[in-house]
């Protein structure tokens, strides 16, 4: 089992403090789900965890397994096992998809034992077949003229062929229509085990309807105020956020602006 702890997790941009003391443990064979209003830290988290360098941690700590994360520099995070699906991926003219998916499994792996061209191949196939991925998209460069459905599912596809060991999806939902998110879902489904840990952000019980995560967390002010199983999640569907802030005398909910 492998765990990624958050201690009381504080990180700034240009100065003005977003996050104030996150604290989550995660371990694979778990899947957790961060919901909140818009502007309290969801993303944020997200970007620190994987060494954004626009976000400044100012105190806490994030371990991999006892190691230090905020030690290593972006892709030895990605070599240790962390993945973040982006909410607004990025497009890489000159890169075919193919390349860049098998030179990211191959940095994982030790010199000598990159992986075979034929068994890339084959992977690929079988893993972009279950995605419904049109084969051409294969060889397209990376994201480029991708619809937001595209870059999405390319996001999953990224997800099943690298097989991080804790994955991060910020707001993986957004602006997918239900046969998208379906497929989406079944994707993130098919990880689900003993070597994979997810945290996903959403916005939106619907995600989880497809996805039953084993945790629901709250970030409101920029900390976790409040987690849950399941049930946590339905509730906030239905009644919003007021009750949270009642419960816990949070008299206003003061956005921050997220990059």
């Amino acid at each position: 089992m492998s765990t990624l702890v958050i201690k009381d997790l504080h990180v700034a941009i240009d100065g003005k403090e977003i996050l104030k003391g996150v604290n989550l443990t995660i371990n694979t064979n778990e899947i957790h789900a961060i919901m909140g209003p818009n502007g309290t830290g969801k993303s944020t988290l997200a970007s620190a965890i994987m060494g954004h360098p626009k976000y400044e941690v100012t105190s806490g700590s994030v371990e991999l397994d006892g190691e230090d994360v905020l030690e290593m520099e972006v892709d030895e995070r990605a070599q240790a096992g962390l993945f973040l699906a982006m909410q607004y991926p990025s497009e890489i003219a000159g890169v075919t998809n193919a390349d860049f998916l098998r030179s990211a499994i191959n940095s994982r792996r030790e010199e000598g034992d990159e992986i075979s061209l034929m068994k890339f191949i084959r992977e690929l196939d079988k893993n972009m077949e279950f995605l419904e991925m049109d084969e051409d998209m294969a060889q397209r460069y990376l994201n480029e003229g991708f619809s937001g459905g595209e870059k999405k599912r390319n996001e999953i596809l990224q997800l099943m062929m690298i097989k991080p060991t804790i994955a991060i999806l910020d707001e993986i939902d957004s602006g997918l229509d239900i046969d998208a998110l379906k497929v989406v879902s079944k994707g993130i489904n098919k990880m689900r085990g003993e070597g994979f840990g997810c945290l996903m952000i959403t916005h939106y019980q619907r995600l989880l309807n497809y996805i039953t995560p084993d945790h629901v967390h709250v970030m409101m002010q920029g900390r976790v105020v409040k987690s849950g199983g399941p049930e946590l999640a339905q509730r906030l569907e239905a009644e919003g956020y007021d009750w949270i802030k009642k419960e816990l005398g949070i008299e206003d909910e003061t956005e921050v602006q997220e990059a």
